[in-house]
C-alpha cells in the first residue's frame, strides 16, 4: 500500500509540474506578443551593408589589418563611432548603418596617408574600394618649392633668400633711426698674367 501511495504522489507531482510549465509558457507568450505590438514599439530603420575594400595605390594589393571607422553624422555633428579592421582580402563590412544617413570614413593604415571621406548610404547594398596613397615629402618654407600653374584661385610664392651683411653696422647715435648698413665690398676680379 505504502509503494502504490508513493506511485500516485509521483504521478500526480508530475502532472502538476507539467500544468505549471504549460501555464508559464503561455502567460510569456501572451505578454511577449503584447510588448511587441504595444503603443511605445517603433521597429528599427532598414540598414545598409556596405563592404569596404583597401587597396594599395601602386600595385592594388590588399592592406590587411587596416583601420575602417565610420562616423555615422546628423548634419555636421558626429553621433560617434564604429571601427572595424580590415582581412587578409583587405576588406570589412558593416550592416549596421540606416539608410538615407551620412557616412564619414576614415581609414588609417601603417605606412600609407590617413584618408577620409564622406559617404551617403543611399542602397540596400554598397561597395567602396579606397586606394591608399604613400605619405609625400613633407612641405618645408625653407626650400624653393616650384610654382604651380596659375588657375585665379590661389597664387603661390617662394620667399627670396635676405643677403647676408658682411659687417655688423655702426650703431646710429639718433634716436629712433635704425643703424646704417655697411655697403658691400666690392666683387675681386680675376688678374690676368
Amino acid at each position: 500500500m505504502i509503494p502504490m501511495l508513493r506511485r500516485t504522489l509521483f504521478t500526480l507531482a508530475c502532472l502538476v509540474a507539467g500544468l505549471g510549465l504549460v501555464t508559464s509558457s503561455l502567460t510569456a507568450h501572451g505578454q511577449d506578443e503584447t510588448s511587441k505590438r504595444g503603443r511605445k514599439y517603433k521597429s528599427p530603420p532598414p540598414t545598409a551593408r556596405i563592404e569596404v575594400t583597401i587597396l594599395k595605390d601602386v600595385n592594388g594589393k590588399p592592406i590587411e589589418n587596416a583601420a575602417v571607422i565610420f562616423h555615422p553624422m546628423e548634419g555636421e555633428k558626429d553621433k560617434g563611432n564604429m571601427e572595424l579592421k580590415t582581412n587578409e582580402d583587405g576588406k570589412t563590412v558593416i550592416d549596421v548603418l540606416p539608410l538615407g544617413d551620412t557616412v564619414r570614413l576614415q581609414v588609417i593604415a601603417r605606412g600609407f596617408q590617413t584618408f577620409g571621406d564622406d559617404y551617403k548610404v543611399d542602397k540596400a547594398e554598397m561597395g567602396i574600394e579606397i586606394r591608399m596613397k604613400r605619405p609625400g615629402e613633407q612641405y618645408s618654407i625653407y626650400k624653393d618649392h616650384p610654382a604651380k600653374p596659375d588657375d585665379g584661385s590661389s597664387k603661390v610664392t617662394t620667399p627670396s633668400p635676405k643677403p647676408a651683411a658682411s659687417a655688423p653696422a655702426e650703431p646710429s647715435t639718433q634716436t629712433g633711426t635704425p643703424p646704417a648698413a655697411a655697403p658691400n665690398p666690392p666683387a675681386s676680379q680675376p688678374q690676368s698674367n
